[in-house]
Order: structure tokens, then C-alpha cells, then sequence
């Protein structure tokens, strides 16, 4: 983990599957749509005030979407946060800062 820097994108574990899992409704909403499958395959972190989580997600077929989700400082008590997203990712697409 690096600060202000995101590192090389790491298979995820099960605790990027658990910050996925809580943004799926957020993204759900955005989207208009529901996943079926909803898994986290790879992630970056990146150390703000806070720590933002690149997750790149399988969410059926061959499609995949980038999320951008924001875990904010342990004494400020906030819930996990899906800043941001693209859509329309395939398998092969690095994932990078947005």
C-alpha cells in the first residue's frame, strides 16, 4: 500500500469480496439494474485520508465493472462509500485510478 500511489492490482481476498458486497445496492441503484453475480477479482488500494479500494468485478458473462470505493478513517465512524464506477470493462482491462 502506498500513499497517494495505488499500487500493482493484487487478487482479491475475502475481505475485498466483503467491501464489494457492501456497495453492490449502491451500485445496483446507480445502474437500475440487479447482479446475479457480484464477484471481486482483482484490487488496488490507495491511502488518502482514508483508503480508496479499486475493485474490478465479475458481474456476469463476460462483463466486468471498475468501482472506486472510499473506507474513510476508523474514528470517523462512516460507511463504506462507492465513489465512483465504470461499466462496459472487460477481463483483460487494467485496473487504474479514476
Amino acid at each position: 500500500m502506498l500513499c497517494g500511489g495505488a499500487p500493482a492490482a493484487r487478487p482479491a481476498t475475502d475481505e475485498t469480496q466483503r467491501i464489494a458486497e457492501q456497495v453492490k445496492a449502491q451500485l445496483e441503484e446507480k445502474e437500475g439494474k440487479t447482479f446475479d453475480v457480484f464477484t471481486a477479482v482483482e484490487f488496488k488500494t490507495q491511502v488518502v485520508a482514508g483508503t480508496n479500494y479499486f475493485i474490478k468485478v465479475h458481474v456476469g458473462n463476460e462483463e466486468f465493472m471498475h468501482l472506486r470505493v472510499f473506507k474513510s478513517l476508523p474514528h470517523e465512524n462512516e460507511q463504506l462509500s462507492l465513489h465512483s464506477y465504470q461499466a462496459s470493462k472487460t477481463k483483460h482491462d487494467e485496473l487504474t485510478y479514476f
